[in-house]
């Protein structure tokens, strides 16, 4: 049987890339969003069979639990889990509202570290699983305007590379991605002719830039707890 790839944000730019690559590679995806519809449309638009939509959000306990379990009744043992699901809610420190701040903490940070523990007992019974967060070159090098926003994703350094250690003594591989200005709904209200300047590479990236990247980390036997920044070299510049 192929294996079963859990996509957490998987209706969204990286995600839903993620998710049409993994299933070119044969792959069973069960893509989780908040939005039911969302979730559905990018199962209806993955090549082959037997994939499965899933309304989930990832920062309430009680929802991960549920629907990892149903996942894992419905279509078996998880191999892949990634973690693309994120908020932000760019504003100077001074100016940013209590409610924003936990929302980013609890979605960006909270969220993985839920679905992560939910997947785990699962990937356990299978060979050569691993777990792809996805961070933020912002979350290792820092910007102005988003401070709540780089705590969130520099945490899941931290998480990414203790979990990694706690599980490879079950062959469980845990790494963390770091993308920079990708093409997506969350980069859309920016200059880009401005950016791109800061960049070396001169441009965006595209989402299926990441999910190259994401496939590579999950495919790796060798890999764990290891950080692989895709950014066209904007951290360079930063």
């Amino acid at each position: 049987m192929s294996r079963l790839a859990v996509v957490c944000g998987g209706s969204g730019g990286i995600g839903r890339a993620v998710s049409r690559l993994l299933a070119e590679n044969g792959c069973r995806v069960a893509v989780v969003s908040r939005s039911t519809d969302a979730a559905r449309c990018t199962v209806a638009s993955l090549p082959g069979a037997d994939h499965g939509a899933f309304s989930c959000d990832i920062s309430k306990e009680h929802e991960v639990h549920k629907t990892f379990e149903t996942i894992q009744t419905t279509y078996g043992n998880i191999s892949y889990l990634v973690n693309a699901a994120g908020i932000n809610r760019d504003s100077l420190l001074l100016r940013t509202k209590a409610e924003d701040m936990v929302a980013l903490l609890h979605t960006n940070l909270l969220g993985t570290v839920l679905t992560c523990r939910a997947a785990l007992r699962s990937m356990m019974h299978t060979h050569g699983a691993a777990i792809v967060n996805i961070g933020s070159v912002v979350g290792l090098k820092g910007n102005v305007g988003q401070c709540v926003y780089s705590a969130s994703k520099a945490a899941l350094e931290g998480f990414t590379r203790s979990l990694a250690k706690e599980v490879a003594s079950r062959n469980i591989k845990v790494n963390l991605l770091a993308p920079g200005f990708i093409r997506t709904d969350m980069t859309a209200g920016l200059k880009e002719a401005e950016v791109v300047r800061a960049i070396p590479l001169r441009r965006f990236g595209e989402p299926e830039d990441v999910a190259k990247a994401v496939l590579f980390l999950l495919e790796s036997s060798y890999i764990t707890g290891q950080v692989l920044v895709v950014d066209g070299g904007l951290q360079l510049a930063m």
